[in-house]
C-alpha cells in the first residue's frame, strides 16, 4: 500500500468517525438533510495538507555518513572503530574501565553492524557515559556522539565528552552515631565522606556498606542504615549528604536456636562448630562463618543463620534453620601412568552413619600394579571445631618391579585438616600404624626372597601452606615434614626412623604464566637398605615424581635390574604453567636419584622433560604429562604418560 492510500484512508476513517458522532447529537430534520451528504460509501473530496511524512529508510539518522542506495542501508554490515575524545585528568582511567565493561559500541567494535544499530549504540554509549561521569560528581557533564565516513568508507564514530567542573559536598550529615558512646562516635569516625570530598555516587555507596558491616561486627546485628539522601546545587557546583541510623543496640550473642527437618546433629554440635560463646560481643563475621561451617559438613544443603532479638534488649540469639544433605555418596576416579599401568578407584560414602559426622568410607582399587579394599571411619569437628579422628582397615596387594606386597594395616590419627573452604595455613596429624606385610623382593636372575614383617609406627605431620589456592596455586609457598619412628620385627626386632621433607613455591611471571618448583628430599636412619622391609624403602620416578621414568625405575638396581629402592632420596622440578582459557600448557623438567647410604649426595642425578596439557574443569585441573629421559639407561621407556586430577604439585 502506497503512503497516499495509506493517508487517504486515516482521513476518511477520521470523516466517518466525525459524521456519525454529528448524527448522534443534531435534531432529526438536519440528520435527513445530511443523509446524503454522510453517505460513508460516496467518495471523497481530495483532502490536501492530510497526512504524515513516511519516514524514508535509506537515510539512516548518523551524522556524516552517506546514504546508500534503497533497500540496503539497514541491512548492509559495516565495521566500525571506537574512540572517545576528552575526559583528561586522573580520573581518566577509572572512568574508562567503568565504561569499557557495559559500552555497547566497545562490545561490537571491529564486528559488522549496519547503519542502525552503530546509530543505537552510538545513542546508548552517549547516555552511558554521561550517567558515568554524574556518578562521579561531574554534573554539568556535555556527551555528543558523531559518525563520520573515512576515505576507506569505514565508519569512525567518536565520544566527545566535556566532563565540567567537579561538584562537591558542602555539608554531610550521619545521624544517630552523635551520642555519648565511645564505639559509635569511632563508628561514624570510619564514614569517610566529609566536607570537600568529590560528589561520588561510587564513594558514598562504599562507605555507606561498611558503615552497615561494621556496625553488625561491632556489635549491633539490628542495625539499619539509611539510604543516602544527596541534594545537588547546580548553581554553587555543590551537594548535601545526609543519612540517619538506628543502631537498634549493642547485643551479645545468647543461646542458639535449632530447627528443620530430620537435623543431622544437636544444638551441642552446632555450639561446637562455632568460634563463638554465649555472652560475648556479636559479631557478623562469626555467624557467616558458622553458616559456612554447617554447610561445609557435608550433611546439610542448606542452612540459615540469622540473629534474633531477645526481649531483655542486651542479647541476641542465634536462629539456625538446617535441611539435610543426601548422605551416600558413590564416587569413582581412574588415571594411568607408564610403569604404573591403569588404576581404577571406587568408594562409597555414609557421612553420618556414627552421629555426629561420622562418615564411614569403602573404597577399593582395581589395577595393573594395586588391589586394595579398605574402610574408613572419619569423625568430624571431633570435640573441638576442624579436629578430624580418623581409623582404618585395609588390605593391599601391590604388585611393582621392586617387590611384591600382600598387605593388612590397621591405623588411626587425629590430624587438623585443610579443605576447599578453609585453606589452613598450618595442619598437623599424628597417629598409628600396624602392619603385616609379606613382601617378595629379587635377590638374583630368576630368583626371589619372601619375608614377612610386623611393623609398629608412629607418624607425625606438620604442613605449612602459604599459596593461594588448594587445588591450582598461582603464588606462594607450601612446606611439608614427615617423621615416622617405626619398629621392624623381622628376625629379631630393630628401629628406625624415616623423614621426608617437602617444599614448593609457585611465582606468577605473566597474566597467564606461572612458574612452580618444588624439592623432596628423605632419609632413613637406624637401619640398613637391606633390613628394611622393601615396601618401607624410598623409590623415585613417576607421574608425582621424576616425570619421563617409569614408576620406581630411579635409583640402585638388583642383580636381575631390579629398582631395589634406597635408604635416602633427592628430587626437584621445575615447570611453567601456561594457561589460555579453559586449557594450558605446562613444559617441564624433573630430576632426582635414590642412595643407599643414609643422606643423599645428590650424585648421579637422572633427568626427566617433557610437555603437559591441562584442561581446567570444575573441581580441578585435568592433566596429562608426555615426558622422556634425558640420560636414559639401560630398562628405562623413552616416552612416559601420565594422566590424572590435579597440577604434578
Amino acid at each position: 500500500m502506497s503512503v497516499a492510500q495509506t493517508g487517504a484512508n486515516v482521513a476518511r476513517f477520521i470523516i466517518i468517525h466525525f459524521a456519525i458522532m454529528a448524527l448522534l447529537v443534531a435534531p432529526a430534520s438536519a440528520q435527513n438533510r445530511a443523509d446524503a451528504a454522510l453517505d460513508p460509501l460516496s467518495p471523497m473530496d481530495e483532502m490536501s495538507g492530510l497526512g504524515v511524512d513516511w519516514p524514508d529508510l535509506a537515510m539512516p539518522d548518523i551524522a556524516g555518513v552517506a546514504p546508500v542506495e534503497e533497500g540496503s542501508a539497514i541491512s548492509e554490515a559495516r565495521r566500525y572503530s571506537f574512540v572517545i575524545d576528552g575526559l583528561a585528568g586522573a580520573e581518566r582511567a577509572e572512568l574508562l574501565s567503568r565504561f569499557n565493561l557495559l559500552s555497547t559500541l566497545r562490545a561490537g567494535e571491529g564486528k559488522p553492524a549496519n547503519a542502525a544499530q552503530i546509530d543505537r549504540r552510538a545513542r546508548e554509549d552517549s547516555d552511558l557515559l554521561d550517567s558515568i561521569l554524574r556518578a562521579a560528581g561531574y554534573y554539568d557533564a556535555d556527551v555528543e556522539a558523531r559518525v563520520e565516513t573515512g576515505t576507506d568508507n569505514a565508519l569512525t564514530v567518536t565520544l566527545t565528552a566535556e566532563a565540567g567542573q567537579l561538584y562537591r559536598f558542602g555539608d554531610v550529615q550521619v545521624s544517630g552515631l552523635d551520642g555519648a558512646d565511645q564505639k559509635q562516635r569511632e563508628l561514624r569516625s570510619g564514614f569517610m565522606v566529609g566536607e570537600t570530598d568529590a560528589v561520588s555516587a561510587d564513594k558514598v555507596i562504599l562507605n555507606r556498606e561498611q558503615l552497615d558491616a561494621k556496625l553488625k561486627s561491632s556489635g549491633y546485628p539490628f542495625a539499619v542504615v539509611s539510604e543516602p539522601e544527596v541534594v545537588v546545587d547546580h548553581d554553587t557546583q555543590s551537594a548535601t549528604l545526609s543519612m540517619n541510623v538506628e543502631t537498634g543496640g549493642q547485643r551479645t550473642f545468647g543461646q542458639f536456636r535449632l530447627s528443620g527437618n530430620k537435623l543431622p546433629f544437636d544444638e551441642k554440635h552446632v555450639r561446637q562448630i562455632a568460634r563463638f560463646k554465649s555472652g560475648e560481643v556479636y559479631a557478623q563475621e562469626d555467624v557467616e562463618d558458622l553458616k559456612r561451617a554447617l554447610i561445609a559438613t557435608g550433611l546439610v544443603s542448606s542452612a540459615s543463620v540469622e540473629p534474633v532479638a531477645v526481649a531483655d534488649g542486651t542479647t541476641a540469639d542465634i536462629a539456625v534453620k538446617l535441611e539435610p544433605a543426601k548422605l551416600r555418596t558413590v564416587a569413582a576416579e581412574a588415571g594411568y601412568g607408564t610403569g604404573e599401568g591403569i588404576r581404577i578407584e571406587g568408594s562409597w560414602t555414609h557421612r553420618s552413619l556414627i552421629r555426629p559426622e561420622g562418615a564411614v568410607t569403602f573404597r577399593g582399587v582395581v589395577g595393573t600394579r594395586e588391589q586394595y579394599l579398605g574402610g574408613v571411619l572419619r569423625q568430624s569437628n571431633f570435640r573441638t571445631r576442624d579436629q578430624v579422628l580418623n581409623t582404618r582397615i585395609y588390605a593391599q596387594h601391590q604388585n611393582t618391579n621392586a617387590f611384591d606386597a600382600r598387605t593388612v594395616e590397621i591405623g588411626g590419627s587425629l590430624e587438623r585438616q585443610t579443605n576447599i573452604i578453609w585453606q589452613k595455613k598450618w595442619t598437623w596429624s599424628g597417629g598409628f600404624e600396624l602392619i603385616f606385610t609379606d613382601e617378595k623382593d629379587q635377590v638374583g636372575t630368576g630368583l626371589s626372597r619372601s619375608r614377612s614383617y610386623l611393623i609398629g609406627a608412629l607418624p607425625l605431620t606438620l604442613n605449612y601452606d602459604g599459596s593461594d589456592n588448594l587445588l591450582d596455586p598461582t603464588r606462594g609457598y607450601r612446606l611439608g615434614l614427615r617423621v615416622a619412628p617405626e619398629l621392624s620385627l623381622q628376625g629379631g626386632s630393630f628401629a628406625y626412623v624415616r623423614a621426608q621433607l617437602d617444599a614448593s613455591a609457585y611465582v606468577p611471571t605473566g597474566k597467564s604464566v606461572v612458574m612452580a618448583g618444588r624439592v623432596r628430599l628423605g632419609t632413613i636412619a637406624g637401619a640398613s637398605s637391606g633390613a628394611l622391609a622393601p615396601s618401607r624403602r624410598f623409590y623415585a620416578g613417576g607421574g608425582g615424581s621424576v616425570r619421563g621414568f617409569g614408576y620406581q625405575a630411579i635409583g640402585p638396581r638388583d642383580i636381575a635390574n631390579e629398582p631395589d629402592g634406597g635408604r635416602s632420596l633427592a628430587e626437584f622440578s621445575l615447570e611453567a604453567r601456561v594457561r589460555f582459557g579453559a586449557f594450558g600448557v605446562v613444559p617441564f623438567i624433573d630430576g632426582g636419584n635414590i642412595y643407599s647410604r643414609q643422606y643423599p649426595d645428590f650424585s648421579g642425578l637422572r633427568y626427566g622433560a617433557g610437555l603437559g596439557l591441562r584442561y581446567y574443569s570444575n573441581f580441578g585441573p585435568i592433566r596429562i604429562d608426555v615426558g622422556t629421559p634425558l640420560n636414559r639407561q639401560k630398562g628405562d621407556t623413552r616416552v612416559t604418560v601420565f594422566v590424572s586430577l590435579g597440577q604434578a604439585f
